[in-house]
């Protein structure tokens, strides 16, 4: 039927080609006339979409050759069709909508601002008393920097301003999404979601691949920011790498500002385990700290070790471990933790990690980089190395001179090409950057 082709190109230009293919052109034209259209879904997820999404704009966009509106009737296929008895559907239980608890012991007190983060914490504090200066603000970095701890203690400060802040993990976003549509319960889902103050998600790019979610998202979005309602984002990545994203929902990430959140290094690390001691009333020797710290170079595997670790200390058989953590040494910590130690060294990121990625990316072998070759195939991959063990393992200049075989001014001269390079935006090293990343 040449207008509900019409139609369909039309929805592309609004929403997106894949929403289309997802949800609109596998509906089946059963028969049509002039004034009516009857479609055929292979399941009640379509129809409700369709209903929700599609059924207000058939008036005005689905036209017959007289510009009159078209009836669409819309049926499930009978081998789709769920075959619940009516009291047995009237009997569900209403949606309830079970969110991420915030853990008590994560607050802005205890949150450790890194040198190169003390910008963003200044930033978010002033933004406190001043909402909407930016909308959305969203904030991205390697895993393990900090991210959750600042999202869930600004949750609490605005929820102690007397603010009805909403903090949610991406997948949750998704489960609750996902929940709604099998109870038929949308308008529960966006009352919770778009009816706040500030909306706090976590991980947005685990929004990647999953259509309707994101379809969700881009409206409660659109409404919140319409409103002039407060958004703040976290993800691994910068908007512009973002994969498997829609393009309309990438360029709202944009709108307000991004921060890159960037990882603590040793010492910072260090006072962040020296206030978790105080949060969780528990004290251990600088020695098994200095381990921890080097075992453990993330902010998120640093806190699992140290739980893990007082966990196992308070269930150890030997008493006099239990009334004095100050007895546990590096030895008997390392043995306690000898399964994330493994874990840890499995996924660790190191400069040969990093090479490896690096070399599979551009072609080369690890010995090019490694080596004197000046040509541009291996100086190149080269630099981006370099940059990357600077920027991903904080190493100093003198170091990842050592690792490649230059003197610490050489080593600078190739990071600050490749900076310059990101700040002109060249597309081909952006996109191999996150080619590079994704590996690793």
């Amino acid at each position: 039927m040449q207008s509900w082709d019409v139609f369909l190109k039309k929805q592309e230009g609004l929403v997106g080609e894949d929403v289309v293919n997802q949800w609109l052109r596998p509906l089946k034209v059963v028969h049509f006339d002039s004034g009516n259209l009857y479609l055929e879904a292979k399941d009640s997820f379509q129809v409700l979409w369709f209903e929700e999404h599609v059924r207000p704009l058939l008036k005005r966009h689905l036209l017959n050759n007289n510009f009159r509106p078209i009836k669409v009737h819309l049926t499930v296929t009978d081998a789709a069709a769920p075959k619940p008895k009516k009291e047995k559907y009237n009997s569900l239980p209403p949606l309830s909508l079970a969110f991420d608890p915030l853990d008590p012991t994560t607050t802005l007190d205890n949150f450790v601002v890194g040198e190169e983060n003390k910008i963003v914490s200044q930033f978010l504090c002033e933004l406190s008393g001043d909402l909407g200066m930016f909308n959305p603000i969203y904030l991205w970095g390697s895993e393990g920097c900090g991210k959750t701890h600042l999202l869930i203690a600004l949750a609490k400060v605005f929820r102690k301003k007397g603010l009805n802040a909403l903090y949610a993990r991406a997948e949750t976003f998704t489960e609750h999404v996902v929940s709604a549509i099998r109870s038929s319960e949308m308008q529960t889902f966006r009352k919770a979601y778009r009816h706040v103050d500030i909306l706090l998600i976590d991980d947005v790019h685990l929004l990647a691949r999953k259509a309707a979610t994101q379809e969700e998202f881009f409206h409660t979005f659109n409404t919140l920011h319409t409103a002039g309602k407060q958004m703040i984002f976290s993800s691994k990545c910068a908007p512009s790498f973002l994969e498997e994203i829609e393009p309309r929902l990438v360029s709202r990430f944009e709108w307000g500002i991004n921060i890159h959140f960037k990882k603590l290094n040793g010492a910072e690390l260090k006072q962040m385990l020296l206030k978790r001691y105080d949060t969780l009333n528990f004290q251990l020797g600088d020695d098994v700290s200095d381990f921890l710290v080097h075992t453990f170079p993330s902010s998120k595997s640093l806190n699992r070790a140290l739980e893990a670790l007082v966990l196992r200390i308070h269930l150890q058989e030997d008493a006099r471990h239990k009334r004095n953590s100050q007895s546990i040494d590096r030895k008997i910590a390392e043995k306690m933790l000898a399964d994330l130690i493994e874990k840890e060294q499995k996924t660790a990121l190191s400069p040969e990690r990093i090479i490896a990625a690096v070399s599979s990316i551009y072609g080369v072998r690890d010995e090019d980089l490694l080596g004197k070759s000046q040509s541009q195939d291996s100086s190149f991959p080269r630099q981006i190395a370099m940059y990357l063990c600077r920027q991903e393992l904080k190493l100093p200049f003198q170091g990842i001179g050592r690792i490649f075989g230059r003197d610490h001014s050489t080593v600078m001269t190739s990071i600050k090409q490749i900076e310059n390079k990101i700040e002109a935006s060249d597309p081909e090293l952006l996109t191999s950057l996150n080619e590079i990343r994704h590996l690793l």
